[in-house]
Order: structure tokens, then C-alpha cells, then sequence
């Protein structure tokens, strides 16, 4: 009597692997997930010449390690490929690892394709070839981006239109290439899978056999992958891609602005947090070397409702313009909008105005934004929002030339924030002549490196707007 043949389920969000079905998955807690596997898919791993563990004999095939003392483990200085695209190498910590794969996602517009064929080229003209693969546009389509966007097509970039990661595979050995761009990682299947291209299987298995290429320590080789983005702005399929990679990029966009922000959730070799800032224009992406002065109107008077701060964006600081507008109210709930920041937090600075600050906003409607489109995340836009709103109110501009950098606490007292001497050089390169920061945001050693600007300590908000506005009892 033949022996029976055990299921394996195996949940489509996280890949866990169960011999049972279950109604929700242990790992990721997702309901309904549990989908049977047949035994092609189970026996991948073999198909691909990996050993695995056996699900039903719990027994394990032994490999050949080869270990080595951490100390003594040798790597190349230069194993860098700095882009020249100023933006991306900054966000990337320097440059392209050779022995990497990065993610990019993005929502579909945002110019993720049109980045990575730029990266392409600027990787192709210092002796490389780069191979770009693509399961959404066919090889006169991307001819047609690349005369678009490029100068001159340079003869070490290949192009695939295919959605088999076989394929794929049979052209990185033809190619040899440095560069290997897969656009995007949910389009692409492999042979062995019955699975249809972007099941959670598919998207796993094709990631790791490219994970293997780049890692070969032989002849390592840098992965692009792009990825699409769900409506809750998150990596489409598993979550576990971003686990095996080493580089996680989202772009933020807006479709009807030019502004495309770059910033890295996840960086093995630098800094997480960093942003770059690029614009959409009809030649590709554009790179804004210098943001301070992008997000900054440039003006010859002092308008109302206006203030500047800077922020600070991974290791660079930006000078970012609030500006605020308040009008009467004639309904019973006033309007509370913003393009820019949370509106939880744009209730609190509103409510610390009213009672610190002395001035009601219960019956005016209050829209707050940004230049250029920029989110304020960071505490140290608070003093500048409040100063905004309380100088529309007021109908009077603030000084030329003056910065507000700080938070501002619930008691009204205006609370320090970190690298305020990068902040204030940064205030200082642009011209600026004054800013108001909170009290004790500056050591004593610190004070005298600042010629041009002057600083100003303030203790509480109150005082502050007082002075900014004059004295008054009510509104």
C-alpha cells in the first residue's frame, strides 16, 4: 500500500510553511492566507540545486561550510559605483555596492523606471555593462524612454522585454553584466513554478536565485529590483523582500507635481533616513543639487503668513518656508487643512497658539502648507508653523532675512532640538541674519562660530510672539 502523501500549506503574505491548513497564519497574523503547495513548488529548492529541510522527515542534508574569521575577512575599497547622480549616491551612502540588491518602489508615474535607465547609462559609460530587464515595456518602448531621456544610448546597456527570470538567467552569462536591473520583480516567474508571476512563491524564489547571483563571491554582481506599491503605500507582495534585500528606496510623488523624493527605509552600508530630491521634467529626472533654495520663495518683501525654518534631512539640512492662511469661519466647525503635515499635529500647535499664546482660533478657518511640496515631520517646524499662524492672524509679515528653528512644548516653552549648529550654519550660508531659537540650543563654545547670523535665545512663546507683534490683550 503506497504511502500517503502529506499536504504543506504555505501562507501567501510571509511564505510560512504549516503541514496543516490554519484559518490565520502564525507568523504574519493574516487571515485566510493558507494556500496548498503541489510538489513542483515544494521541491524548488532542489530544482535550483538547494538543499532544504524536509518537511516531513524532519531531515537535513548537510553542506559544505566554508568559514572565516571575521577579522580576516578581506574586501575591496573601491567596491563602490558612484552613479554621478548626485541624489541617488547620497541616498545609496555613496554609491551602487557591487555585491547589493536594492528595491525601489513607488507608486506607477513616479519615474522609478526612468531613474533606473539614467543609473544605467551613468553606470554603462565607465566601462560596465548593464543588463535591464523588463516584464512591463517591450524593447522598442524602451528605445523609445532612452532617446527621450538619454544624450546618446551607450552600447554597454542590454535590454530583455521578457517575463521568465530563466531567461534572465541565460542573459546574465551571455552579458556579463555588472548592472542587473529587473523592472519589476512581480512580473517575473520561473519555469519550475506552476505559480502565476507576483504569487508570493514566484516573487520569493525569483529574488533569491537573483540574491545568489549578487552574492557570489567569485564575480559579485549589484541588483536593481523595482517594485510596485500598494494603496496603503507599502511593498506589493511579501513583506519578506525587503528582508533579503539590502537596500530599500521608496520615491514619493505626487503625479502633478515635478518634485519626486528619494529616501531609504533601510540601508546595510549607510544611513537610513537620507533623502534626495529630484524633478520630473521631459527629459528624465533632474537632480536639485542645492534644495534650500528650491523650497524657498525667493521674495523682494515680507508677506504674511510666511515663516522659515530649517530641517534637517539624513545628514543635510534644508531650509523649508511654511506658510499658513487664516480666514473667518461661518460655519460652526472650522476648517483645518493641510498639505504638509499631520492634522492631528496641526490641531495641537493650533491649540497651544490659543492658550499659550493668547490668541483664539476657534471660529477661523486655518490651511497650512509647504514650498516645493515638502512634508514637515520633524518637531523643529513647530515654532515656525506657530509664528506663521500667529503672523496671519495678526496680518503682519515677519522680519526679512529670519529663521525659526524649534519645538514647542505644551506649556508653551520653546524646547531644543538636535544639530541645531548644522541647522544655523545652514542659515548662515544662505544669507539669513537672525534666528530665534530655544533657550540653551547653543553651547558656549559654539556661539562664536556665528559672524553673520544673529541668534536669538528665547525661553517661552508667549514672550516671543510679543515681541514679533506687539503686545495685546485679545483678538
Amino acid at each position: 500500500m503506497a504511502a500517503k502523501k502529506k499536504e504543506k500549506y504555505r501562507c501567501e503574505v510571509c511564505g510560512y510553511e504549516t503541514a496543516k491548513w490554519l484559518g490565520q497564519c502564525p507568523e504574519c497574523h493574516t487571515w485566510n492566507k493558507m494556500k496548498p503547495v503541489n510538489e513542483a513548488e515544494g521541491n524548488i529548492s532542489a530544482v535550483l540545486g538547494r538543499t532544504t529541510a524536509s518537511s516531513a522527515g524532519n531531515t537535513y542534508t548537510k553542506g559544505n561550510a566554508k568559514i572565516s574569521r571575521l577579522k580576516q575577512v578581506r574586501y575591496d575599497a573601491s567596491e563602490r559605483l558612484v552613479t554621478g547622480i548626485g541624489e541617488l549616491d547620497r541616498v545609496l551612502g555613496g554609491g551602487i555596492i557591487r555585491d547589493s540588491m536594492t528595491v525601489l518602489a513607488a507608486k506607477p508615474g513616479a519615474g522609478k523606471s526612468t531613474l533606473l535607465l539614467q543609473t544605467a547609462q551613468r553606470v554603462a559609460e565607465q566601462g560596465y555593462n548593464v543588463l535591464y530587464a523588463s516584464g512591463e515595456e517591450s524593447e522598442s518602448q524602451l528605445r523609445r524612454r532612452a532617446e527621450r531621456i538619454l544624450p546618446r544610448i551607450h552600447e554597454g546597456i542590454y535590454v530583455l522585454s521578457t517575463s521568465s527570470m530563466n531567461e534572465v538567467l541565460s542573459a546574465v552569462e551571455q552579458t556579463d553584466p555588472q548592472l542587473i536591473i529587473i523592472d519589476s520583480i512581480q512580473t517575473f516567474a520561473l519555469s519550475e513554478l506552476t505559480s502565476r508571476p507576483g504569487t508570493p512563491t514566484q516573487t520569493m524564489e525569483c529574488t533569491g536565485v537573483l540574491l545568489s547571483i549578487a552574492k557570489n563571491p567569485e564575480h559579485p554582481r549589484a541588483v536593481f529590483l523595482t517594485g510596485q506599491l500598494t494603496k496603503e503605500d507599502e511593498l506589493a507582495g511579501v513583506r519578506s523582500l525587503e528582508h533579503m534585500v539590502d537596500t530599500v528606496l521608496y520615491m514619493e510623488a505626487d503625479t502633478e507635481e515635478e518634485l519626486r523624493i528619494l529616501s531609504a527605509t533601510k540601508n546595510r552600508f549607510g544611513s537610513t533616513g537620507e533623502m534626495g530630491f529630484f524633478l520630473m521634467e521631459e527629459q528624465g529626472l533632474t537632480a536639485i543639487e542645492n534644495p534650500s533654495e528650491y523650497f524657498m520663495t525667493q521674495r523682494d518683501e515680507p508677506v504674511t503668513g510666511s515663516a522659515l525654518t530649517v530641517i534637517k534631512e539624513g545628514t543635510r539640512p534644508v531650509v523649508a518656508e511654511v506658510e499658513t492662511l487664516i480666514s473667518q469661519s461661518f460655519t460652526p466647525y472650522p476648517s483645518r487643512i493641510s498639505e504638509c503635515m499631520k492634522r492631528d499635529q496641526l490641531a495641537t500647535l493650533i491649540s497651544i497658539l490659543e492658550q499659550r499664546g493668547k490668541m483664539p482660533l476657534y471660529d477661523k478657518n486655518v490651511v497650512l502648507k509647504s514650498t516645493g511640496g515638502l512634508k514637515l515631520t520633524q518637531q523643529s517646524v513647530n515654532l515656525a508653523v506657530i509664528v506663521s499662524l500667529a503672523s496671519s492672524v495678526r496680518e503682519k509679515p515677519l522680519p526679512k532675512g529670519t529663521v525659526f528653528i524649534g519645538d514647542v512644548g505644551l506649556t508653551g516653552e520653546l524646547k531644543r532640538v538636535p544639530s541645531m549648529e548644522l541647522r544655523l550654519k545652514e542659515a548662515q550660508r544662505l544669507g539669513f541674519t537672525k534666528a530665534y531659537v530655544p533657550e540653551g540650543a547653543l553651547r558656549e563654545e559654539q556661539r562664536g562660530s556665528f559672524t553673520s547670523l544673529a541668534v536669538e535665545e528665547r525661553r517661552h512663546l508667549y514672550s516671543l510672539l510679543r515681541e514679533l507683534f506687539g503686545g495685546w490683550t485679545s483678538l
